[in-house]
């Protein structure tokens, strides 16, 4: 990013996942490598039909935790529960201060959002969320309701909160933010796109605030059941904590997750004037497609090695200079071999040398929210100086030889780390973050 360019900061988190919610939480488990993934059952399903049986579900959640119940809260689907939760966290963890609002007309009918951010004009933060697919379940629950009933099935709410845009408009109402809004899909890459689009839209002087990252909750019996065709998760039933293996040669699939990871990217000058604890400076995202196929990864990983290389280029920074890097690594054999490759390709004999850990090991694979969650974890390794494990890397495959930090968290200083995103479609981004120093070395 050139020196003409605002400068893009992260300011706060919050995650929303399967083995923790809040940033503590969430880190506790990573260092420690505590997975949770479980034997899972869908009501009214026969689940001897699916080949994996296992996921990596957020339990116990409740929303009015994170928001105030209202007459259309009860409507929300679970991807919005989960971004609205993630974004109250993160808002929090930024020190921006939320404040009560008052209605501003006298129309009893009036749903005006109940928070705002106080200090900040609601027209220069924005909303820009990553999303695999729909509220899956609300469509699911409401199809069977229409097949069982007609259209006397259908609640007048459901369509409109089935929308990919819900997720945001629900966040842009309940908090007042009037800038931009608007959740984009690519498949498990939306987060990154989604937080490549918040940069651009603070470079570009539109917002001085962008709420950014990514939600998802498909564990549903049809999307479970669309992956499971498509052999792409573990079938290692009989014991789930050892399904997830990103890199090693036994490695037969991912576990499904879900959950929310939700950034504030700021405007530095912003940051600075309201005395903000800033993570680390977000230097470089890349963004390329494979044009090869629907579901399989180019074998060859140029276009994905391209988007690594953007980032950096977009940085300023050389691959010798990657402290860290956050893999897509997904522990499907085909995804962790290509990725393995790029990464020998784009970073020569330093790859070697680069600890890389896959946080899909111990979260599963949150699909649309992955992005959002992984670069939480490379901003607190960035922080705090120590990186999270790699859990189940038993058995080295000679196609998958680098380090993948196995087993056990590591201490390092990372100054500079790296999160890759791929997904179904060929659809491949990258962020680059880096420790912030008050003057501008990149």
């Amino acid at each position: 990013m050139g020196n003409d360019k605002r400068r893009v900061v992260v300011t706060g988190v919050g995650p929303v996942t399967p083995v923790g919610i809040g940033k503590e939480t969430y880190w506790e488990s990573l260092i420690q490598g505590r997975s949770c993934f479980k034997r899972i059952e869908f009501p009214n399903c026969d689940m001897s039909q699916y080949r994996c049986q296992i996921g990596a579900p957020i339990e116990g959640f409740e929303l009015s935790h994170y928001m105030e119940r209202s007459k259309h809260s009860k409507y929300f689907g679970r991807t919005s529960q989960f971004a609205i939760a993630a974004t109250k966290l993160a808002i929090e963890d930024a020190g921006l201060q939320l404040e009560k609002r008052e209605s501003e007309s006298d129309n009893p009918h009036d749903h005006g959002a109940e928070y705002h951010l106080k200090g900040i004009d609601p027209f220069r933060v924005g909303v820009i969320l990553g999303v695999s697919v729909e509220s899956m379940e609300l469509l699911e629950h409401y199809h069977e309701r229409f097949l069982n009933r007609g259209v006397r099935g259908v609640s007048p709410f459901a369509l409109p909160n089935i929308y990919l845009s819900a997720i945001t408009s629900h966040i842009a109402q309940y908090f007042t933010i009037r800038g931009t809004s608007f959740a984009l899909s690519t498949a498990c890459a939306s987060a990154t796109h989604a937080m490549g689009n918040g940069i651009l839209q603070i470079q570009g002087g539109m917002e001085d605030v962008v709420i950014t990252g990514g939600a998802d909750a498909c564990i549903t019996p049809y999307v479970f059941g669309g992956f499971d065709v498509l052999r792409a998760m573990s079938t290692r039933n009989d014991e789930p904590q050892r399904a997830c293996r990103p890199f090693d040669r036994e490695r037969d699939g991912f576990v499904m997750g879900e959950g929310a990871g939700v950034l504030i990217f700021e405007e530095l000058e912003h940051a600075r004037r309201r005395g903000a604890h800033i993570y680390a400076e977000v230097v470089g995202f890349g963004m390329t497609a494979d044009a090869f196929h629907l579901t399989e990864p180019d074998p060859n990983g140029k276009a994905l090695g391209k988007a690594v290389q953007d980032a950096l280029r977009n940085a300023g920074v050389s691959p010798e200079e990657v402290d860290y890097i956050n893999p897509h690594g997904t522990s499907t054999l085909l995804n962790d071999k290509v990725e393995t490759r790029m990464l020998k390709d784009v970073f020569g004999k330093k790859a070697y040398e680069i600890p890389i850990s896959s946080t899909k090991s111990i979260t599963g694979h949150l699909l649309g929210a992955a992005g959002g969650v992984e670069a939480i974890a490379v901003l607190m390794s960035i922080e705090r100086g120590i990186i999270h494990p790699t859990l189940n890397y038993e058995f080295p495959d000679p196609e998958c030889d680098l380090d993948y930090v196995p087993r056990e968290a590591r201490k390092k200083e990372v100054r500079i780390g790296l999160s890759i995103s791929a997904g179904f479609g060929g659809v491949n981004s990258t962020i680059l973050f880096k420790k912030f120093e008050a003057s501008h070395s990149s």
